[in-house]
C-alpha cells in the first residue's frame, strides 16, 4: 500500500506540473518561468503540509526524485511545446481536478499517519491540494480558483471528509482511497462541466421606488417652500445566485 501512495503521489505531481507548465505558456513565461510555477505547483502544498506538522525534512529533500520528475516534465513540455500550446482551454482545469484530488488523498493520508485529527487531516488534505495552484495562479496574476466562487475548495474538503471518515470506520485503504479520489474528481469535473459555484453575497444599492405626481394643490402649496430631499437608495446585502452571476459576465473557468 505504500508504493500505492507513493506512485500516486509522484502522478499528482506530474499533472499539477503540468498545469503550470501550460498556464506559463499561456502567460508567455520563458523556460525558467514554466520551471517555477510547474515547481512550485508540483510540490508547494507538499511542502507547506509537511512544514506544518512538522516533518523534518520535508518530501523532496529527502527524496529528491520529486525534482527531477518535475524537470523530466517541464523539459518534455519545451520538447513538445507545439502539442502543449493546442492543448484546449479546457485541460488545464481538468488536469488541475486531477491533481486536486490527487494529493488531497496524499495530504490527508499523511496527517494520519502521524496520529494527526481527523480534523486536521482534512485541512492537510486541503492545504496539499491547493496550496500549489494558489501559489501558480498568483505568480501568473491571476485570482486564485480556490478563492473565487467555484466548486474547489469544496471538493478538496469533501474527499478529505470521505477519506477520514471511511479510515475511522475500519474501511481498507485502498478502497477508501478509491472511493475520496472519486468524490473529490467527481465534484470538481461536475462544477466544471455544469458551471456549479457557490452562492456569494454582494453590496448592493436598492433604488427607491418612484415618487407618485404632485396634485395641482400640493404644487401651490409648495410654492415658495425648498425642494424636498431627493431620496436615497438603501444598501442592502444580497445573495447572488450563481446562474444571474454568470449573466453579468463572471469569467469563464480554464
Amino acid at each position: 500500500m505504500t508504493a500505492l501512495v507513493y506512485w500516486l503521489d509522484m502522478a499528482g505531481v506530474v499533472v499539477f506540473a503540468l498545469s503550470g507548465v501550460i498556464l506559463a505558456c499561456r502567460s508567455r513565461m520563458d523556460p525558467f518561468g514554466m520551471l517555477v510555477l510547474a515547481a512550485v505547483t508540483g510540490i508547494g502544498g507538499g511542502t507547506l503540509r509537511d512544514l506544518v506538522l512538522g516533518v523534518r525534512p520535508v518530501f523532496w529533500v529527502a527524496d529528491p526524485t520529486y525534482l527531477w520528475v518535475i524537470l523530466a516534465t517541464v523539459g518534455l513540455s519545451i520538447v513538445g511545446f507545439h502539442y502543449i500550446h493546442r492543448l484546449s482551454r479546457v485541460f488545464l482545469p481538468v488536469a488541475d481536478a486531477f491533481g486536486l484530488a490527487l494529493f488531497t488523498v496524499i495530504g490527508a493520508h499523511k496527517a494520519l499517519l502521524l496520529e494527526a485529527p481527523g480534523v486536521v487531516a482534512v485541512l492537510m488534505g486541503l492545504l496539499t491540494g491547493v496550496a500549489g495552484g494558489m501559489v501558480r495562479d498568483v505568480l501568473a496574476r491571476r485570482v486564485p480558483m480556490v478563492l473565487r466562487e467555484e466548486v474547489y475548495a469544496t471538493a478538496s474538503i469533501a474527499g478529505g471528509i470521505t477519506y477520514v471518515g471511511l479510515g475511522a470506520l475500519g474501511v481498507p485503504v485502498g478502497f477508501a482511497i478509491g472511493l475520496a479520489l472519486a468524490v473529490t474528481l467527481g465534484l470538481r469535473l461536475a462544477a466544471i462541466h455544469w458551471g456549479l459555484a457557490l452562492p456569494v453575497f454582494a453590496w448592493v444599492i436598492i433604488p427607491p421606488p418612484p415618487e407618485p405626481p404632485a396634485s395641482g394643490e400640493a404644487l401651490a402649496a409648495n410654492a415658495g417652500d425648498e425642494a424636498p430631499r431627493r431620496r436615497r437608495g438603501k444598501a442592502r446585502v444580497r445573495m447572488i445566485p450563481p446562474q444571474r452571476r454568470r449573466k453579468r459576465g463572471s469569467e469563464p473557468q480554464g
